[in-house]
Formats: structure tokens, sequence, C-alpha cells
């Protein structure tokens, strides 16, 4: 299938091959539908809103509503003013949401719309909201339109409150609902009174009960959302996905703002627990000791199959640094680790956590990169098993490498989404997804007399 591509690394500007990422639309579309009653609105053509509803369907296996301006030649050429006007009147008449959310496409970001303006001037029901990001498709990924959209949200929805209401404001950054369950797990396991921002837990993972609803019962509610400037500080995570936010949260309110990692695996993990309790003033309580470890010892008893093996990690820029903190717990070399977000930063932070274990020098680490560069990378020296979305995976059908899925998107799987990463349980989880295929690995390969029952 990828037999052609050649072992020889040229260093390429012009082309990028297989992206590792996808458009900014697509992020702002998800970061939109962790808002309670909130509909996310396309400001371009159909054909753009329904390759990002799709994307987001078949990763989450759910309907991903949103809708869409839908331009044709005339608003190409004098602009989508009246398209836009008309549109938020019919979405408020015909599904009521909360907050309309608008983000752009590169084409109302070409043409040189301006939102605000629009926004401005459209008859507005009242009670409702319509707030409005820029996200243009030609430039940096899904991560900074989901990033955009936050500071959208913050900057247009959140008030000054002089009154303080004693939470703790969550950013989890893009993170699965399952993962947004487990975040608010955690921090009300020590007495943290949590507000995530935004919570896609029983949004894009709503349980069947024989009818459909366009808004279900998730997603942070305005009311908080106005409220969030009164809390006692705020934990962000994700050093790409949120910085902007958190800064942007501390410029406006003077909140205390911690920036973390994802917590996946067991220090970063750490850091999240420690964190909440540092605000709550509660002890951790002994179910999380447990839980913790329970996964060192699962660490410990497995690292006969894990120590030493190299594996390549590919997606976004936070998940992939969070799996390669557990990785490196789990004693392996992440011997290629890459984002196709542009932003180096992730570099820089790769590198320091590599530096950690000394294996800076015997990795590479590359954001704004696709996987085609990555395929040709293990050509030249193979890795013993992939960790990433769903796209790696014909590089693991062309090698013969062993592929644990995780991050965005998975299209080919099902109920990663409804399952936490983060935490010490996700850890438990992925570490158990990983070593079931090293040792199926093993398995296969073994001669009949090395064959062993007991492993």
């Amino acid at each position: 299938m990828l037999n052609m591509t050649p072992k020889e690394v040229v260093e390429r500007k012009g082309a990028t091959i297989n992206p590792c990422k996808t458009c900014e639309p697509v992020g702002a579309l998800y970061c939109a539908l962790g808002i309670h009653k909130c509909m996310p609105h396309s400001h371009g053509s159909q054909g753009c809103c329904s390759y990002h509803r799709t994307v987001l369907g078949r990763h989450f296996k759910e309907p991903a509503v949103a809708t869409s301006s839908s331009f044709t030649e005339g608003a190409s050429v004098f602009g989508g003013r009246s398209n836009l006007t008309t549109s938020v009147k019919n979405i408020f008449d015909i599904y009521d949401p909360e907050i309309v959310a608008v983000h752009t496409t590169c084409l109302s970001e070409t043409i040189g719309d301006d939102i605000q303006s629009y926004v401005t001037d459209i008859k507005i029901p009242e009670g409702k909201r319509v707030i409005y990001a820029s996200t243009p498709s030609y430039e940096g990924s899904h991560i900074q339109g989901f990033s955009n959209m936050m500071c959208a949200v913050v900057n247009q929805l959140a008030l000054e409150t002089p009154d303080k209401n004693g939470r703790i404001a969550v950013f989890p950054g893009w993170a699965e609902p399952g993962d947004c369950r487990e975040l608010k797990r955690i921090a009300l396991a020590l007495k943290a009174d949590p507000l995530l921002l935004p919570d896609h837990d029983n949004t894009m993972d709503m349980p069947m009960t024989g009818r459909y609803e366009y808004y279900g019962q998730g997603g942070t509610r305005a009311a908080d959302i106005g409220q969030i400037g009164g809390s006692r500080a705020l934990i962000a995570m994700g050093h790409i996905v949120s910085a902007e936010a958190a800064s942007l949260m501390m410029k406006k309110f003077g909140l205390p703002a911690e920036l973390l990692p994802l917590p996946v695996g067991i220090a970063l993990t750490d850091q999240y627990v420690m964190a909440l309790k540092a605000l709550s003033g509660a002890d951790v309580p002994d179910e999380m000791e447990n839980e913790r470890g329970r996964l060192v010892d699962l660490l410990l008893d497995s690292s006969p199959y894990t120590n030493g093996r190299k594996v390549a990690v590919y997606g976004d820029p936070d998940i992939v640094y969070a799996m390669t903190s557990l990785c490196l717990e789990m004693g392996m070399v992440p011997k290629y680790v890459i984002t196709g977000t542009p932003k180096k930063e992730f570099e820089t932070l790769t590198q320091d956590l590599l530096g950690k274990y000394g294996l800076q020098e015997e990795c590479v680490v590359k954001a704004d990169t696709d996987l085609f560069h990555l395929h040709q990378l293990i050509k030249n020296d193979p890795v013993d098993l992939l960790l990433g979305n769903s796209y790696g995976k014909y590089i693991a059908k062309a090698e013969d490498i062993p592929i644990v899925r995780m991050g965005f998107p998975v299209l080919d799987r099902y109920a990663g989404t409804i399952q936490p990463v983060v935490g010490y349980r996700g850890a438990i989880r992925m570490a158990e997804r990983i070593l079931e295929a090293l040792m199926s690995r093993q398995d296969r390969d073994a001669s009949d007399e090395d064959f062993e029952c007991v492993m």
C-alpha cells in the first residue's frame, strides 16, 4: 500500500503528504460542542461544514450537530453578511439553542468577512448569545482552532464577578468525554468543586434512550461560564491547546492559574492530583493512592515486555507529549515523537522530557510534519510499536508493526472516546493495550518450541 515510500528523507516545505492534523474549524466545532445547548455554526460553504461534522462523527460515532452559512457564488463575491444574518435567525427559530458559536472557514477568511460587525448588527433574541472565533483552515491545525474558540468563549461569555464562588476552574483542553468524566471524578475525590470548560461528558457520548435530542444534559452551562472568572483558581491542561485561554483568564480576571500537561501516567497525574490537593486542602483519599499503586505494580510486573522497546508516538501535541511520558515510565524508548501542529514549544517541552531519561540524543522530536516523514524515519530505523491515530494503520500494515490507537481521529475502532486515558485508571487501560499489542506480536512471531502459555 505504501511500498513506494522512499527511505531517503528530503526536507519538504511546499507539500504535506499524509497530514498529521486537520483544519482549525474542526477544533472550534468540537470546543463549542462542549457547551450546553450551544449550536456550532460554520461561516462558509456547506461542503466545509459537512467535512468537519463527518470527521467528528466518525471519531465519536455520534452525530456532530452544526449549521452552515451555506455560501454560494454570490456570498463568495459580495460577502456573507446576509447569509449569517439569515442563518442566525433560522437557528434560533428552529433549533432554539442558548448560544450560537460562529467559526470561520478559509473562504470567509479569504474574502475578509468582518464577523464582529455582522454579529453586532444581528437581532439576537433576549437571553440568547452569539459568539465568534476566527479559524482559517489554511493555518495552524484543529488544535489552534480549539484554542481560538476557547479564547472567544472566555472573552465573550465570561463576566467580571466580584464575589468568588469557591469553585476550581478546569480547562481540560482537547479531551474525550471519558477523560472529562475522569478529571471530574479525581477532582471530586479531592473535595474540589470543578468547573470544566468545555465539558464533553454526555455531549458526544450521550446514552441511548430511544429518543434523539439535539442537546443532551452535558456541556458547560452558560451561567457557569459567566461565573468562571469568580473561581478560586484555574488548572489548565495541555501546554499547547490551553496556554492562550489560560493566559487570557489571568489577564482578564487576575485568576491564579497553573498550566499542566494532560495528566496521563504516573508523574503527570501526580501533578494534577497535587494541584487539586493544594487548592482544596484535602488529603489524597486512600482509594486514589491504591489506584496509583496498582499502576506502579502493573508497570513493574510488565517491564520485561516493555523495557527498551522502541515506539513511534504521533498525533496532537498535548496527547503525544502525555503518552510519551507514559511510554518512558514503562521503560520504552519513544524513538519518534511527531505532531502536525506547527508549535515549536512542543519540541522544546518534549526534548526536556526525554532529557530527564537521557534519551534526547536517541530520539527524533518534530512538530509541523506529516506521516510520510514518519514512515521514512521508520524505514531507516524501525520501531516495535506505533502509538497514534487511525491514519498510522497504513504504515503499520506496510511495515508489519503493531499499532495501538489513541488520540484524534480514531475512525476504525469503537469505545475509545467513552473511556479515559487520563488519570491512574486511564494509564492502566493504556498500559494494558500497549502490552496486549507487544505480547500478541511476540506470540505471533514465536517458534513452536518458544510458544509459551504462561508469559
